[in-house]
């Protein structure tokens, strides 16, 4: 009989291309989401009834318990990178994760494979991290063979990284920063969903750090993109105790506005950019997987080309100039 896999927030960034290649390997899909109307795309992943969208909350016991109902395998890649009434981080990154898991080994689910991140520090002072350090240590507590990812920063074409900076780049000649020195290590995400696929089929357990083999600072990232999206722009750090004012700013307009005006950046977000972002030395990585992860200089071009002044006649356009100038 084919086994079945839930996946918590599989319609997300990372959890559709999970959804994907575990459809391709034959399992049937339970992708649980707070708004399954919104997640109709992942149907075609697989064939016919294959890959079904249906509604979890999980801050909420019952809910968690009824789409695991049967299941083989689960997969948590619910998290939020901003507070939003009650999702907060406690309640989806920490109690959320442990939720899960706890309802994961009551219902007899013999895998489970936790979306974490590199930074996760209960000593943390971003309660960003700390909450995914809490999550860790509750799915660890109930399901001990869990495989924990930890993913540096994800691109691909629909992160919220990337195609942000590439967008503000066409915005002005300034491009301001946050922690242009501090040192990321980005991930394709197809590479975490492949990760990821080998703990849902048992072939890896325990704690892995995620990294590109690409280690730049965010100075150097936005360079990067920059030279991607063909732009000028001049990249401009703003200093940490000056970000953590214009935050406060931010969220009073926010408050202030209902909502309507969405804050660029958060408090909790500059002291997590104050820290290095890279995979800890000695730590388990795709080595152990076996997996080769690919270079951002071979996957930004074939989404990032939108941003450029030419979009996607901006290589023809080049072309025809060189041909002007020979």
């Amino acid at each position: 009989m084919t086994k079945l896999v839930t996946i918590f927030g599989g319609s997300g960034f990372v959890g559709r291309y999970i959804a994907r290649r575990l459809a391709k390997e034959g399992w049937r899909i339970r992708v649980a989401v707070r708004n399954p109307n919104e997640a109709m795309f992942v149907r075609p992943y697989g064939s016919v009834g294959q890959v079904e969208p249906v509604f979890c909350n999980v801050r909420d016991d019952a809910s968690v318990a009824s789409v695991l109902n049967g299941a083989d395998a689960v997969v948590n890649c619910v998290g939020v990178l901003t507070e939003a009434g009650k999702n907060t981080f406690t309640a989806v990154q920490a109690d959320g994760a442990e939720r899960i898991a706890r309802m994961a080994a009551a219902a007899g689910v013999a895998r489970m494979v936790h979306i974490s991140a590199i930074g996760a520090d209960a000593a943390s002072e971003s309660e960003y991290s700390r909450t995914k350090a809490a999550g860790e240590a509750g799915a660890l507590a109930h399901m001990p063979n869990a495989m924990i990812l930890r993913p540096s920063v994800i691109f691909g074409n629909e992160d919220e990284f990337f195609n942000r900076f590439a967008a503000m780049a066409g915005m002005g000649p300034i491009l301001p920063i946050v922690g242009a020195d501090s040192r990321f290590q980005p991930v394709y995400v197809d590479d975490v969903a492949a990760a990821a696929v080998m703990g849902v089929e048992g072939k890896a357990v325990g704690v892995y750090e995620l990294g590109g083999p690409d280690v730049q600072t965010m100075r150097e990232l936005m360079h990067t993109t920059l030279g991607v999206v063909q732009r000028l722009s001049l990249v401009m750090n703003i200093p940490f105790w000056i970000a953590k004012i214009m935050a406060t700013g931010f969220k009073v307009a926010q408050v202030c506005s209902l909502g309507i005006i969405k804050a660029p950046f958060t408090k909790d977000q500059i002291a997590n950019l104050r820290n290095d972002n890279v995979v800890a030395e000695g730590a388990q990585g795709f080595d152990a997987l076996g997996i080769r992860p690919a270079a951002m200089g071979a996957i930004l071009p074939d989404y990032l080309w939108r941003f450029r002044p030419s979009g996607q006649y901006a290589e023809i356009k080049n072309s025809a100039k060189n041909l002007r100038n020979s």
